[in-house]
């Protein structure tokens, strides 16, 4: 690796830690709160205008809903909330719902759960960065002209702080969570007081406005229809719990007693955001549609803020500060909402791919001691749906909760089968008790996570929910073709017993292109071996420089033969394998071992120019069973200086010879 390029990745990520260093990198609850439950505190950004943006296809009159709606999901989120205390409990490994799925109801049904968590982390982090460009759009014009842009650049920026390491980057964050927190209770309390205390009158910018409505006087299974798409929409608000069952190994020691603590504060947190920001949208009549040409009475060219930002508008009327201060807050933390899916999904890829259901690499640690693939992985599955649905909220969102209720489903269930089983074995009457309250915990999850997954896929399958299910398939169907190729290495490597028979002779090549240093060390080097038949072989590609080598080989007291080999389509590559091939073809026992003699080089430029065909000839070498490919390294003189640059002397090693390059 270069110096430059060193210098880069050090100044991007830091410097490395020690892998017996990752104990001080566990987190404590007050910065484990603000790592993981970013993604549900920022719900309320998105989850009660998504309810008034679905209700108001039936105008003005459909809003009267909201209230009843927010507590249909906080009432869902306080059942999940509950439910998962029991999983963090029972399962502390970090596998979360996967494993709890996996150990109870089976592979099949846990790579169900790890697909469709996959697909909903990447699809959390695109949900909060596109609706972070809404937000900051409603002031700033540029963004909300340019959100793709914008998206694709904050999921980079906060793919470079998680690749730091979890600890830092929840450090960085905690400031910024916790100055969210006070800015929305803030404004909420403020709002009710000057409400319900105080008497003022609070009204939105947009609350004198009339809404054109698609769908007048609905009624029967039409109402019942859009009621059910507004609670699907506003379940969104859940997202994120799932995430700390993941991340159990990421907190400090009681790991369970620490992360069911968080969980329970995560959920306290998102009940009162939610329901406090749908009573004061009714009570400042903030209008709100889908399309503003459904605002009548609108002046031309309005441009219709986010509902928290005509929220905060009207509650801190004559203080304009504070409303800054919340829109800026708000565009931080559904920034910062991705990083729930940033410690969730490379914690869930390493489980994966320690099950060997995706590849190897996701599972080790990078320099800071952060799954580093799993984490560059999800920023480029996020900027890809960014990209594709051109960060537009409102079309994200159909495709969004998916994958998350269906892992909430199965884990709830895999939860009762994991209840009943002990029950089985267990005699202790206190310890029967308790299980049997926790499966009935578990069991009520079941009934509410069930019941929203069939809402949710009724309401939004045709909306866009199908490409989520699709993804899923697909990326169940790769995870299984990984692991089945795993399954028959592992099965090809170890079935057969090594009989330690030895090949009968040795044939070593050493390969030719000129009479020079590193040709003389690689024959030196292959004479060293004491191969049975040793020969060297050119390629004729140019005769004068073939003529050349010939003259020169016979002056030489080179006692190896060289052998010319014809190739009539100055090619190098085909001649030489078609020579190794008749080698074992007239002897199938030998060994034929291919010496070459390659250039060590200090720079990435040097490495363009050189040893390109050696490369060819590896790659292909490699394929044909009994010939060993070995390398001869000839370090040039900037390798030899890149290295010194890059490795200071010990003490006394030019004393000893160690460091005299000269």
């Amino acid at each position: 690796m270069s110096k430059l390029t060193t210098a880069t990745k050090r100044l991007v990520l830091g410097r490395p830690f020690r892998s017996d260093s990752l104990g001080h990198t566990l987190l404590p609850k007050r910065i484990a709160l603000p790592v993981f439950a970013s993604d549900a505190m920022s719900s309320v950004a998105y989850a009660p205008e998504e309810i008034f943006l679905v209700l108001s296809v039936s105008g003005l009159a459909g809003y009267a809903y909201a209230p009843w709606l927010g507590l249909a999901v906080a009432v869902v989120l306080v059942i999940v909330v509950t439910s998962y205390r029991q999983n963090v409990h029972a399962y502390p490994s970090g596998g979360g719902d996967f494993e709890v799925v996996t150990t109870n109801l089976g592979p099949t049904a846990g790579l169900t759960v790890g697909s469709a968590l996959l697909v909903d982390y990447v699809l959390t982090v695109a949900v909060s960065i596109a609706s972070a460009a809404s937000t900051i759009g409603s002031a700033i014009p540029f963004v909300a002209t340019h959100k793709v842009l914008f998206a694709v650049a904050a999921i980079v920026l906060i793919t470079a702080m998680n690749l730091r390491g979890v600890r830092e980057s929840g450090r960085t964050f905690a400031l910024l969570s916790y100055a969210f927190l006070f800015g929305m209770f803030t404004m909420l309390a403020w709002g009710l007081i000057r409400i319900f205390v105080l008497g003022d009158e609070v009204r939105a910018e947009s609350s004198g406005f009339e809404l054109r409505a698609e769908e007048e006087h609905l009624a029967g299974l039409a109402l019942i229809f859009l009621l059910a798409r507004a609670f699907s929409s506003g379940c969104a608000a859940l997202t994120g719990v799932e995430a700390i069952s993941n991340g159990v190994p990421a907190f400090r020691k009681p790991k369970s007693r620490n992360a069911a603590t968080t969980l329970l504060m995560l959920g306290a947190i998102a009940i009162v955001l939610l329901l406090g920001m749908i009573v004061l949208a009714r009570q400042a009549h903030v209008v709100f549609a889908e399309d503003p040409e459904q605002l009548v009475g609108a002046p031309e060219g309005y441009h219709q803020k986010t509902l928290i930002a005509q929220i905060a508008h009207a509650v801190f009327s004559g203080f304009t500060p504070g409303f800054y201060f919340v829109a800026v807050v708000t565009a931080v933390i559904l920034v910062l909402a991705a990083n729930t899916a940033f410690n969730g999904f490379p914690v869930l890829g390493s489980v994966l791919a320690q099950a060997r259901f995706l590849p190897r690499q996701l599972h080790t640690r990078g320099d800071r001691l952060a799954f580093s693939n799993g984490i560059l992985f999800l920023a480029v599955g996020a900027i890809a749906f960014v990209v594709a649905f051109d960060a537009e909220v409102t079309r994200l969102i159909q495709l969004y909760i998916i994958g998350v209720f269906v892992s909430f489903t199965l884990s709830q269930t895999g939860m009762l089968r994991h209840w009943s089983r002990l029950l089985g074995r267990e005699t202790d009457p206190v310890e029967r008790r308790r299980m049997m309250r926790s499966r009935a915990i578990n069991a009520l999850g079941l009934v509410a996570t069930g019941a929203v997954l069939v809402i949710v896929l009724v309401t939004k399958f045709f909306a866009g929910a199908w490409i989520a299910i699709v993804t899923m398939a697909v990326i169940f169907v790769i995870m299984k073709m990984i692991h089945h190729h795993y399954n028959s290495v592992a099965r090809e490597l170890d079935e057969h017993v090594w009989d330690g028979v030895l090949p009968s002779r040795t044939h070593s090549i050493v390969l030719v292109s000129k009479l020079h240093l590193p040709t003389r060390r690689a024959l030196a080097y292959a004479r060293a071996g004491r191969p049975d038949t040793l020969e060297a072989i050119t390629v004729n590609v140019d005769e004068d420089d073939t003529r050349a080598l010939v003259r020169d080989w016979e002056k030489s007291d080179n006692p190896v033969p060289l052998k010319v080999i014809e190739s009539p389509y100055r090619e190098i590559t085909k001649p030489v394998l078609e020579y190794v091939k008749r080698v074992r073809k007239d002897a199938p026992r030998d060994v034929v071992t291919v010496f070459i003699p390659e250039y060590v080089v200090g720079h990435w430029w040097e490495q363009v120019l050189h040893n390109q065909s050696a490369l060819r000839l590896k790659g292909r070498l490699l394929f044909e069973p009994g010939v060993m490919v070995t390398s001869v390294p000839w370090q040039l003189s900037s390798s030899v200086r890149a290295r010194a640059a890059g490795e200071p002397a010990a003490p006394g090693a030019v004393r000893r010879g160690y460091g005299d390059n000269g």
